[in-house]
């Protein structure tokens, strides 16, 4: 296809947005009816058939009319012009996010929660793994008599909190005094730096008969070893089981379904994200992941004090609404930006 000839572009950008809003596949009569160009249904089907040669289009039956490609897909994206500015009621639902969280990790998936809900696809937020989480303070706070939490905080300003249940003896425990000593070893360390550290100090003294450090390192150790997941939230994944090119497909619904339990493929995703500023659209089968065959991505990175720390986005299918969809990912990452200032 001649990409710059401008009836090739409008008849391509029109049965993009057509079939956005259908998810059926695009005739040349409804092109004719729906977007007047000054051209007949003829003309508008030569055309189409052009674009299907050149892989833009599918005709997937014989009698049925064309849906985008991939890379039909990628050159509507790439020659967006004007994008939809998000409506004060959506970006106050993120806002909402921050109000009153217990913590910034529960911020951080309200995030996504909203993000789901405004886009009607599934919410991603991706925050720093533990292993890379550099740990600033610590702080013990009781719960009840059986348990407490600990809390930590990075040098980011990001907070971790995990609960440990204790043993019966172990509510008298000086979780002030506890607290003090993990920080005076903790300080600079990641998860798994304090770890090591806490291994190490047990180690090197088997006979712990100093009570209050060996309460302190065994509840240190029970807090860190408790950080071990991956950082990825993904919320509202009912949005893409519930879109027409899923639901009416079993087995693509199952494997779908089955790709959103490998977390690892979607970090893969947003790992690019983090390592590079602005917008990102990653396509399914441009992302070289064969899971992702017929989904896209719409991510962002997030940072504090200019310094990318997570990335946040959302994933649904190729034909999503991108127009609305970029500036509501865009409003909320530069939000973020301006929550971790």
């Amino acid at each position: 296809m001649n990409a710059t000839h401008d009836r090739s572009k409008k008849i391509l950008n029109a049965i993009v947005q057509d079939y956005i809003q259908t998810a059926e596949p695009v005739s040349s009569k409804a092109i004719a009816v729906k977007y007047p160009m000054g051209l007949s249904p003829a003309t508008i089907r030569n055309t189409m058939a052009e674009l299907e040669e050149q892989g833009y289009l599918v005709q997937p039956h014989t009698s049925a009319g064309r849906v985008p490609t991939d890379k039909g897909f990628r050159l509507y994206i790439d020659g967006l012009g004007a994008l939809d500015e998000p409506r004060n009621d959506q970006k106050e639902l993120i806002r909402k996010s921050y109000e009153t969280p217990a913590n910034m990790e529960s911020a951080l998936m309200d995030t996504a929660r909203a993000l789901s809900i405004l886009t009607n696809c599934a919410g991603l937020m991706f925050i720093p793994k533990r292993e890379s989480f550099v740990i600033k303070r610590i702080s013990m706070l009781p719960v009840d008599r059986t348990s407490i939490m600990a809390v930590f905080v990075s040098t980011r300003g990001l907070v971790q909190t995990r609960t440990v249940r204790l043993d019966a003896g172990a509510s008298k425990l000086d979780l002030e005094s506890i607290a003090n000593y993990l920080n005076s070893i903790a300080g600079g360390l990641t998860m798994l730096e304090l770890r090591a550290k806490i291994v190490e100090e047990m180690r090197n003294d088997k006979n712990l008969y100093d009570e209050l450090l060996a309460g302190a390192l065994r509840l240190g150790a029970m807090a860190a070893g408790g950080a071990a997941d991956d950082g990825l939230y993904v919320e509202g994944k009912a949005n893409i089981f519930d879109q027409p090119e899923f639901r009416a497909d079993f087995e693509r619904m199952k494997r779908l379904f089955a790709t959103f339990e490998e977390k690892n493929l979607f970090l893969k995703i947003l790992d690019k994200s983090v390592e590079e500023s602005g917008i990102h659209i990653y396509l399914g089968s441009e992302s070289l992941i064969s899971e992702f065959e017929g989904l896209s991505f719409v991510t962002a990175p997030y940072a504090r004090d200019g310094v990318t720390i997570g990335a946040l986005g959302v994933v649904g299918p190729v034909r999503m609404n991108y127009a609305r969809i970029i500036p509501l990912v865009d409003y909320t990452a530069g939000l973020l930006c301006k929550v971790f200032q």
